[in-house]
Order: C-alpha cells, then structure tokens, then sequence
C-alpha cells in the first residue's frame, strides 16, 4: 500500500548504499536507482548528494527521510491495528540470523511456527552479528537471532540460552579421551579455524587472548567459512577444532567425531534482538514470544544451560 519509491528511498537513505539497500530489497541495483530518480522527479529535487561512489542526504532527502520514518511507523501499526481487530496474525517478516544458529537452529523453529501461523510469510538473511545489529537497527530487518554480545543500548536484547564451544578431534586421536583440555595444550597440535569476521572466531579469539596467547600462537593450517567444512575437515584428521556443541548432534550420535570440554569453559549466548521502543507488529511479537521459548525448551532437552541474571548482565 505504502509509496514504493518512498520505501526504497527510505532504505537507502538508512544504509547510505544503493548496493546495499539493493540486497536488503532483493532489488537489482538500477531499479533502486530507478525508484530513487522517480521520487526526485515527484519532489523536483535532489533527494542525495552522489560524490566518489559516496551519498549522503541533502536537506530535502533530511527531511524526505524524516517524514518517511514517521509515515512507516505509523503504516505498520495501521496494519497491525486491523489485524488485531479482525483476529488474524498475518504478513511478512524479515529476520536476521548469524550462520550457527541459521543452520542448526531457525530451520526446526520456524517449521513449527509457520505451521502455527500459517499466514504469516518469512524471509532470512544471514550474516554476522553486526551486521545483524545493523540492520535492526536502520530497520531493514524485524527480528535478528545472534550468537555472540550485543551491547548496543538501542536493542532489546533477549538472551534465551547458552551455547557452549567445545574442541572436536577425530575418533581415533589420542586427545578422545580426554574430559577437557587448554588452549596452551591446544597449541601444539594442527589446529583448523572459521574465517575472520564470523561470530564463532570473534568469540574464540576473545578466548584465546584472555588465556594470555594470541591467534598466531596457534598451528593454524586451514581457515574455513562454515562450520560444516570445519567438522568435515576434522573428520578427515587435517587438524583439530573448536566450534559449537550446538552444530555436533548428529556427529556425535554417529560418533564420527570426539567433543572436549575447554578449560576454562567457553559459553556464549544466543539472543533474539530488536528495536527498544517501536511499534512492535503483532506478529513479530508472536514470533519473538515463540522464538524464546522454543530456545528455552530445545536448551533443557539438549543439556544446554538457560542464561541467569549474572549471564544477562555480563552479555547485555
């Protein structure tokens, strides 16, 4: 119902990137300037100053862009005013998620949720925790579900449970039996990491330093870009690792490979995200109230510890 080419200039006035308001759209990037170069023409003026492959907002795109947030704000809660009114809980969600939890998680979550609600339509993107936080907050997306601390004081931050990261080596390595195991003991083997710039390594570099070593301290003979070509790799005795528990259901019950505790432990929450102090559409409130609770009950039944008030304050 909403202007189109008022949403689209109100997404790439929020990220300052045609490119990237194109991806967040799903949009090719000439369309998006397409829109853009409509809306203008309707104003009569420049809506963005275009220099060295840079924009910004000129006065009129201020105070286009001013009106168009308080216009959206007004249209969901409209929306959402006449869903409740009717009983219904439609429409369309964009969530966020990093990749563990977009893998291993969401799938089964939103399996059930979507047969609960069967109108209700949902997209996701994947990407790092930042870039999750990013976009809840310039309100390209609904909802994000993240793996690591969020202490941005503009989100609403709800830890539903604790992720543990343990070692994994082969069943046949020599390390199998051990209940837990150092990073200083860590060192001394080939050791398989995540890319830089994913969650999982952010957190375990965080690790390694309070332990006093430094990532370069480590035999490291491969980075890989997603936890199934890290397990697969370790399956095949290129090195040794350290990921989620969360990801190792099914090689543990195959028991194609061994998880280690680390000494000391290593924990990280999982945390559903969205903006303090907006209209909250009925159905992103349904799904987040669902979504806690599915975390919560798959935590217990997979021996996952629920987060305590201390856990909350220290990743929040």
């Amino acid at each position: 119902m909403a202007d189109r080419r008022l949403q689209v200039f109100y997404v790439v006035a929020k990220v300052l990137s045609f490119t990237k308001a194109s991806e967040a759209l799903h949009m090719t990037q000439p369309a998006v300037t397409f829109q853009v170069k409509q809306l203008e023409e309707f104003f009569n003026t420049r809506l963005f100053n275009r220099t060295h492959n840079k924009i910004t907002l000129t006065e009129a795109g201020k105070l286009v862009y001013g009106y168009s947030e308080v216009i959206f704000d007004h249209y969901k809660k409209m929306n959402n005013d006449v869903r409740e009114l009717t009983g219904g809980v439609t429409g369309s969600l964009l969530i966020g998620a990093s990749t563990t939890i977009a893998e291993y998680m969401l799938p089964s979550l939103l399996g059930v949720f979507k047969n609960k609600f069967e109108d209700v339509s949902i997209s996701l993107q994947v990407e790092n925790t930042d870039a999750i936080v990013a976009m809840v907050e310039n309100n390209i997306i609904d909802l994000g579900v993240v793996e690591a601390p969020v202490y941005n004081k503009n989100m609403e931050v709800e830890v539903c449970r604790l992720d543990e990261m343990v070692l994994i080596v082969p069943v046949n390595h020599h390390l199998a039996n051990h209940e837990s195991i150092s990073m200083e003991d860590i060192r001394g083997y080939r050791y398989i990491s995540r890319e830089e710039g994913s969650d999982s390594r952010t957190v375990i570099d965080t690790y390694i330093t309070e332990q006093g070593l430094s990532y370069s301290d480590l035999n490291v003979v491969m980075e890989m870009g997603s936890p199934e070509a890290v397990k697969m790799a370790v399956e095949s005795d290129v090195g040794i690792a350290i990921v989620s528990r969360t990801t190792l259901n099914k090689e543990l019950k195959l028991n194609t490979l061994k998880s280690i505790k680390l000494d000391p432990p290593l924990t990280r929450p999982f945390s559903h995200i969205r903006q303090k102090h907006k209209f909250r559409h009925k159905a992103v409130g349904e799904l987040l109230d669902f979504a806690v609770e599915f975390c919560r009950e798959r935590a217990l039944k997979d021996g996952f510890q629920l987060p305590s008030k201390d856990d909350i304050k220290k990743f929040t």
